[in-house]
């Protein structure tokens, strides 16, 4: 093992935390990572809710749900010992009709199954000793579910990398991967390739997952069709009607948990985020379109069927996407007193979603080994909070590192 040489693509959270654990378990192992942006973690390791999840929703038994609970006691752990914030201010899932209140019983059964900590269902008035502005018939409570900056903990864990010897190599755009007599070759933008030939490669390429796994030899689906996710902060005056996390109880027909209540790390109250397709893998302003990424999913055959079956839900997005003023009355549904409050926009996040040529969209986690190069291909939410613990199962059980 000691004079073995990994290549990671990408610098996210996912990327880092693989070169990390490689670097644990094999010391004396060369780890390289790279990244096409010109700092760490530029994409949906900063873009995001900054939500720690406990594991309420996941299928027991599945990769999320096994990934996100040991993910969530890594985290928690990794803050601890390097003295990053991190605010256990825990959530509420919050039930407006009989109908609602059978999905959240199911949630609970889930949770339960996941042994996520100390979870209980409230009544509706054990709801206002929780959250005191907050109103529903029943609730689902996770007082351990917690918040922290991903993208700090990502910067941390690039110092850390470098103090232990890896090397990150950073604007330097992979194209594609390609092994013969089991030594891989790293390509960049310009038909270059790396001098140095690897002997295993970890593609961590989130928002470009599917092309850089298409263009290494890869199966071409699923394929990623981004979803954009717009926050907003809301009046600093307003922020302490809400004490931690409100979230809806989720719709099983619609894959995105509707617009909640998110304190931030730094203290203020986000409201988000919708979810609507984004014109550009990574458009966080919302200004630009992409029209390769666009004409991407326009020809995707998936894309077309999933939109047929979520038309309803589609309108009621776009409505909180055309209109601020819809989207702050989709969350004072749960908390009447903000109904009026200013909001301004915050982070813009796009997930990347992996759908199926059926429409179907990815629920789990999807990584795959193709000889000695393993892919991440979906780690939607809760990637963020798995993120240590997808490194574990990587490079401990999907790997084989001869």
């Amino acid at each position: 093992m000691t004079n073995k040489h990994y290549a990671i693509i990408g610098g996210g959270i996912n990327g880092l935390a693989v070169a990390r654990q490689l670097l644990l378990d094999f010391p004396e192992a060369q780890v390289s990572v790279f990244e096409k942006e010109q700092d760490v973690a530029m994409h949906q390791s900063s873009h995001n809710s900054g939500v720690v999840h406990a594991g309420l929703y996941y299928e027991p038994g599945g990769l999320k749900a096994r990934l996100c609970r040991r993910g969530a006691e890594l985290v928690q752990q990794y803050c601890a010992e390097n003295s990053i914030p991190y605010d256990e201010c825990g959530k509420v899932v919050v039930a407006l009709s009989k109908e609602e209140e059978g999905r959240l019983d199911a949630i609970y059964m889930k949770s339960l199954a996941n042994k996520v900590p100390d979870v209980r269902m409230l009544s509706a008035s054990e709801i206002r000793d929780v959250e005191p502005n907050c109103i529903g018939t029943k609730a689902l409570y996770s007082p351990r579910t917690a918040i922290v900056s991903y993208g700090e903990i990502a910067r941390h864990i690039a110092q850390e990398i470098k103090s232990k010897g890896g090397q990150i190599f950073l604007g330097r755009k992979v194209t594609s991967l390609s092994e013969k007599n089991q030594k891989i070759t790293v390509h960049f933008e310009g038909n270059e390739h790396h001098g140095t030939q690897f002997d295993y490669a970890v593609s961590c390429a989130g928002l470009q997952s599917d092309r850089l796994a298409a263009q290494s030899g890869d199966i071409e689906t699923p394929k990623i069709v981004p979803f954009f996710g717009q926050y907003y902060v809301i009046d600093e005056n307003f922020k302490d009607h809400v004490k931690g996390l409100i979230y809806p109880v989720p719709d099983p027909k619609y894959p995105f948990l509707g617009v909640h209540f998110t304190k931030r790390i730094d203290g203020q109250m986000t409201i988000g985020p919708n979810a609507f397709i984004s014109f550009g893998r990574e458009n966080y302003s919302g200004k630009r379109i992409n029209i390769s990424d666009v004409y991407d999913f326009l020809t995707y055959k998936g894309f077309w069927k999933f939109s047929s079956k979520n038309m309803p839900a589609a309108v009621r997005e776009l409505k909180t996407v055309l209109s601020q003023t819809n989207f702050v009355e989709e969350a004072a549904k749960y908390v009447p007193s903000l109904a009026n409050v200013s909001a301004v926009p915050a982070t813009r996040g796009i997930r990347a979603q992996a759908m199926e040529s059926d429409g179907s969209l990815v629920d789990d986690f999807v990584i795959r080994k193709q000889g000695n190069i393993t892919h991440i291909r979906n780690a939607p939410s809760p990637g963020a909070t798995s993120s240590l613990a997808i490194a574990e199962y990587i490079v401990r059980e999907v790997m084989t590192h001869h």
